[in-house]
Formats: C-alpha cells, structure tokens, sequence
C-alpha cells in the first residue's frame, strides 16, 4: 500500500536486500517457523470443522448431542485466533487503520509505527505474565473444566505460552523497523 506521493505506508514483512535486512535473518521474522504456525492454525480449524460436523450427524441421526465437544470448539478457537495474530503479525498484516497515517510524512509514519509496536510489546507482555499466573493458579487448586472435568490448566497454559509466540514475533518486526529505518539514514546520508 502506497500513499498519494507513492511512498510505502507500511514496511515490508520480510527483509529486503535493498533494506540491508536480507544479509541475516532475526528472531521473530517470517520464515520456515511461521509454516509451523500456519499448520497448527489449519489443524485447529480443521478440528472445529470435524467436531462441529460430528454433532451435527449424530444430532440429526439420534436424539443425543455432542455438548460436551463445547469444550474443545473453544479451546481450539482460542488457539486458532492467537497462532492466527502471531501470523499476521510476522506478515505485518495486522489489523490498523490508516486514513490519517498515510497522510503524515514518512518519519511519523515510522515513529507511529514504533509507538504501536511498542504498546503491543506491552499488551503482550502483561497476557504472557498474567497468563502465567492464571494458568498456575488453576494447576495449585485443582480447577476443573465445567463440561469434561479435565484439568483447566490444561487449556489456559496455552494462552501465555502462544502470547510469548507472539511477543517474539512482534520484537523481531520491531526489530527488522529499526534496522531498516537506521539504513534508510545511511542511504540518505550516504547521498
């Protein structure tokens, strides 16, 4: 995306040769660990499909229902939302509005962008901790699931450690920024 100048209004999410980015990866960008990210995302969903379509057959063959599959459908969508955030952040195809950004100069746009990397490092960070905490909690009281009577640890364990997942990816985008915007100095210094 470009604005009326034909400026990019966002950074590219893989490191580009021209960017000086392309000479050694960093944690956190795209590569053959997001492949990992994307497969896990589709076992999910595909989960959720066959899950939903079970109850769905027996329901309508029998008298019986599934209810108790509830549990799974929304630990998986949990864990298909957050793999599905962590790839979209390692594209840089998180959800921003623009309108008034792309109308700013390149060095705000760049500045604002850090201050959003910077705010979701935060957010993040404080899912990660307090994840962990929640997740230990239910471990030391014993809490159980209301439909199956399973450990609840066992589902919410997942939360810190995908939010971590993400914090990574998000510092390395942070990361790649300020690489890119430290050889766009160069360049124009340079010339």
């Amino acid at each position: 995306m470009a604005d009326q100048d034909g400026i990019p209004i966002d950074f590219p999410a893989k490191p580009s040769v021209e960017d000086g980015l392309g000479k050694s990866p960093d944690a956190g960008g795209p590569g053959k660990s997001i492949k990992i990210e994307e497969a896990l995302a589709a076992l999910a969903m595909a989960l959720i499909c066959l899950i939903s379509l079970a109850n769905v057959v027996v329901r309508y063959l029998t008298d019986a229902s599934f209810a108790f599959t509830e549990e799974f459908s929304v630990f998986l969508l949990v864990v298909m939302t957050l793999l599905g955030a962590s790839i979209a952040f390692a594209r840089n195809e998180h959800i921003r509005i623009t309108f008034f950004l792309e109308r700013f100069p390149r060095p705000v746009r760049s500045v604002a962008e850090l201050m959003t990397l910077a705010v979701t490092t935060l957010l993040f960070s404080m899912i990660v901790y307090y994840g962990a905490v929640f997740t230990f909690d239910e471990y030391q009281y014993d809490e159980v699931s209301a439909g199956l009577g399973y450990p609840s640890w066992i589902y919410s364990i997942w939360l810190p450690l995908i939010a971590a997942i993400i914090l990574v990816r998000v510092v390395g985008r942070s990361v790649r920024l300020a690489r890119a915007k430290k050889s766009s100095m160069h360049r124009d210094d340079v010339s």
